[in-house]
């Protein structure tokens, strides 16, 4: 057991420790370098580039550096340069359209480094000069045009920029990827709020036309009822005594029918009256009765 413990720690000590150590002085050294994907290491001696390694994976330098690779870590510097894609975006670049209006655009571009000595050497400061680059480029290529056309040809604007920005930048290691013209706007804020005016206006009228249409619309309709309604109440109007009159005469060929029906409607009529109705029995001499009268004795 207590072997076990003892190469255990032995173990242990040796992978975690010594092993990244050793490694580490062996690096130090100059005996291999490991690049790491999409990025470049640019070694430098006494103001020489020595060696440009892009490729990642395991470097043994010797074969690269010859017996400069032992020193270089010591008296030269290793540049790392990252060479993945980058974006940027340029807000409100003010340009004037053709009719004299001033707009603002907003470009969103990518780059990545194309050679790195360039973007360590040839400038102090790549990516502000390709900003600036964009950005004149656009203030110069798309001033003057067409206000309708800087609001709709977006890509063709994206191009032009892209086209004239493309070989100044390779100069400096920088290489311009796509570019894409995102936002058009108005830099004025008077005009804004005119044509925002102008817009609540315009839409008042149109509301306006689209209701008063509507309503005349419903009123032709109304009326178009109205008039077929009015047609068909005159021609029911027309034929009603006609109706009437065969239904009486086809009644009037029974004269029992006739009799029932005639009396059922008198009674009808009456009944739907408002007037007061006194009915008396068919017994004869009541009227008399009612007419003398009482005896003196009667009424002791």
């Amino acid at each position: 057991m207590t072997d076990f413990l003892i190469g255990f720690v032995v173990t242990f000590v040796g992978c975690a420790i010594l092993v990244p150590v050793v490694f580490a002085i062996i690096r130090l050294f100059g005996l291999y370098a490991i690049v790491p994907e999409r990025t470049c290491f640019v070694y430098v001696l006494f103001g020489k580039v020595l060696a440009v390694l892009d490729e990642p994976g395991l470097h043994f330098l010797p074969a690269r550096l010859g017996w400069r690779a032992g020193v270089v870590n010591w008296l030269g510097t290793r540049y790392e340069v990252d060479m993945r894609l980058d974006q940027q975006y340029l807000r409100s670049q003010p340009v004037n359209s053709e009719e004299g209006a001033p707009m603002g655009i907003g470009i969103w571009y990518e780059m990545f480094i194309s050679d790195p000595v360039a973007y360590l050497f040839k400038n102090t400061d790549p990516r502000g000069s390709l900003a600036a680059n964009v950005s004149n480029s656009a203030v110069r290529c798309l001033s003057n045009l067409p206000l309708a056309g800087m609001l709709i040809n977006r890509h063709a604007m994206s191009h032009t920029v892209r086209q004239e920005v493309s070989p100044k930048s390779h100069e400096w290691g920088y290489k311009l990827g796509s570019v894409y013209v995102r936002k058009v706007h108005f830099r004025d804020h008077d005009m804004i709020r005119q044509i925002e005016s102008k817009v609540v206006n315009r839409l008042r009228q149109v509301t306006s036309a689209i209701k008063q249409d509507g309503a005349n619309q419903v009123s032709i309709i109304a009326s178009s009822a109205e008039r077929q309604a009015a047609v068909e109440f005159a021609k029911a109007a027309a034929i009603r005594p006609k109706i009437v009159g065969d239904a009486l005469a086809e009644i009037a060929r029974d004269p029992e029918v006739a009799g029932a029906l005639f009396t059922v409607l008198e009674t009808q009529r009456m009944t739907a009256s408002s007037a007061r109705l006194v009915l008396l029995p068919r017994e004869p001499g009541l009227l008399a009765q009612l007419m003398v009268p009482p005896a003196e004795g009667a009424a002791g």
